[in-house]
């Protein structure tokens, strides 16, 4: 079977002389495959697409696709949003007294699957035209587990709680400080204690609408977990969250494991998914087109499955590489004559907080890992490196040194392409074979080059502002937060463009990184900020990455292990036997 799907926002048929359509051989046959909607955009009729592609390759805007899916789908149709739109197929099964978790890319289907186990979307399961009602969606999984789930849902017999996706959308809807708003659906008694391990407690007397991201998504958390419900779904509950406090959700979000109770998370931090996790489903197909949901799998195989890119017990190969990750620590080579550039000891103070960073330096080809909890100073290091902010005390020896930097916050009301944008920051390298292979498809950035950057999405918008900062010539590139808003598959093609790049040139980069897993992927070494959020910051200079790892596992409390396959790293067990006899040795980090 096919499935075809147009990009509306690309497709520009006043400009393109209708070339899918002149081209598209079954029209000769006076039944066109291709045609203009309502909306003047090009329309495929799949019952006579004959799935050639030729109009695939014409289009000069990349706005068609024509996907082959295996037969034996036509019978899991979930929910399809319209003709040539996203299609969803199967769903996850869902078990008590355990965590499920969902990994996959974005646009793949994961907030729809949420929406649908939350009864708020009843899946048309495929026929959008003429969409089944609640008894029709049931009947269709009559004699499957997903039957009395549904039952359940639709009949009112069980609660669900969802924690949305977008946190910052809260504000609009609710108001009120955010004690007023617990106090209202606490249905455990357990506000404050809940308020307490999420650390919101001091934020209590704050009205919802001046929180951050960071603490509208803790909130978000607490407002879940201190209702009574039959089933929890939470949708990306680390982001907007640095490590501290993603652990601290992690182990929140455990404690709600009943016997009775079905938890269901979708997350892309992988340390955080392994953590909270039993069981995993995973999520493959093309995004924005199809995606597939796979069986269930333990936790530890369904990632390693996802790093590998392939399902053995479905026969399906989802990615052309495995991610391959250190398999032991990069060796520290200490040696003046690879010194790139160095720095004094930094001060810089503002109203109500300083920061000190002890002297430190960097080789050509290293790249730094920095870590440490939410406003204690990371961003301000890495703007004194840019030269965006000038430290009180101290300097930066980097006089004859270029610098390339992507900031924490990026601006989405930038006139012009994405192409214009691109051309600017790599000048005569961007027509060059190179920055095709290394930048422009690494960073998915290729299918978005004729389109308006103030129009991309959080995601689109992160990946061109990492790309802009990587064309620049430059001796550092220094970029804070570039995992915000990007799915696994993206984090990982993020670190390793940073990585080659930095390798490739004999330059040097900073990345200010929350998610370790990436972390651990893209670093040489780790700088390691501590002290009290918005008050005091200190950090040391640059370690190696064994030791720079450690020192800050310890000050989380948390131990890490290697995987023996795929060699990643996974969060140890609070408490248990590895956890404690690491602790006792002193090895945090996987030795």
């Amino acid at each position: 079977m096919r499935i075809a799907v147009v990009d509306k926002e690309r497709c520009k048929s006043e400009k393109c002389d209708l070339v899918c359509i002149r081209f598209c051989p079954m029209v000769r046959t006076r039944r066109e495959a291709i045609r203009l909607g309502e909306d003047k955009k090009a329309y495929v009729a799949e019952s006579i697409c004959s799935g050639c592609g030729i109009c695939v390759k014409k289009c000069p805007f990349d706005a068609l696709r024509i996907v082959n899916l295996p037969d034996e789908l036509k019978t899991d149709h979930t929910h399809r949003f319209g003709p040539n739109s996203f299609t969803l197929y199967r769903l996850p099964t869902l078990k008590k007294g355990t965590v499920v978790g969902l990994l996959g890319r974005n646009g793949i289907g994961k907030s729809t699957i949420l929406k649908i186990l939350a009864g708020e979307l009843i899946p048309n399961l495929g026929n959008y035209n003429d969409p089944p009602n609640k008894e029709e969606v049931k009947n269709n999984y009559s004699g499957e587990p997903m039957y009395d789930y549904l039952e359940s849902i639709y009949n009112n017999k069980n609660q669900v709680i969802l924690k949305p996706q977008y946190v910052d959308k809260i504000p609009k809807v609710v108001s009120g400080t955010v004690l007023e708003v617990l106090k209202r659906i606490d249905q455990k008694g357990q506000l404050e204690k809940v308020a307490k391990d999420l650390e919101i407690d001091h934020i209590l007397d704050r009205q919802i609408e001046v929180l951050s991201g960071g603490e509208l998504q803790r909130v978000a958390i607490a407002t879940s977990v201190i209702r009574d419900s039959d089933v929890y779904l939470f949708d990306e509950p680390s982001s907007h969250l640095d490590i501290y406090q993603r652990t601290k959700a992690a182990r929140v979000i455990r404690s709600l494991i009943n016997e009775n109770k079905m938890i269901v998370t979708a997350e892309h931090d992988l340390a955080v998914l392994d953590y909270m996790s039993d069981d995993i489903f995973l999520l493959y197909g093309e995004p924005d087109v199809y995606g597939i949901v796979s069986h269930i799998h333990t936790v530890r195989e369904g990632i390693n499955i996802y790093i590998n890119g392939y399902i053995p017990d479905e026969n399906i190969r989802f990615r052309d590489k495995p991610i391959v990750f250190h398999d032991k620590p990069p060796n520290v080579i200490k040696s003046k004559i690879n010194l790139l550039f160095e720095w004094t000891t930094l001060k810089k103070k503002y109203e109500g907080f300083s920061l000190e960073v002890k002297a430190g330096n960097i080789g050509i080809g290293d790249v730094v890992g920095i870590l440490g909890m939410n406003g204690i100073g990371k961003t301000t290091f890495i703007k004194m490196l840019a030269g965006v902010e000038t430290p009180d005390e101290g300097e930066v020896n980097n006089p004859n040194l270029k610098v390339s930097y992507k900031p924490q916050y990026i601006s989405g009301t930038i006139d012009g392409s994405v192409e214009n944008i691109l051309r600017k920051a790599a000048g005569e390298k961007y027509v060059e074979e190179w920055y095709k292979t290394e930048i422009l498809e690494p960073l998915h950035v290729k299918r978005m080059l004729d389109r308006e950057v103030r129009v991309l999405s959080g995601g689109e918008l992160q990946r061109v502002a990492i790309a802009e900062c990587l064309s620049r010539m430059s001796d550092i590139y220094l970029l804070d937060e570039p995992s915000a808003y990007l799915d696994v598959e993206e984090r990982l093609a993020v670190a390793r463009a940073i990585r080659r790049i930095t390798k490739m040139h004999g330059v040097t980069a900073f990345v200010v990184e929350h998610d370790i897993v990436t972390q651990d992927f893209i670093a040489d070494k780790i700088m390691v900020f501590t002290g009290i959020a918005g008050k005091k910051g200190y950090s040391g200079q640059p370690l190696s990455l064994e030791a720079g790892m450690n020192k800050f596992l310890k000050e989380m409390g948390v131990t890490f292990r290697r995987d023996p396959d795929t060699k990643r790293p996974r969060v140890n067990k609070i408490d248990s036997k590895l956890d404690r006899e690491q602790k006792e040795a002193g090895r945090y980090y996987y030795s």
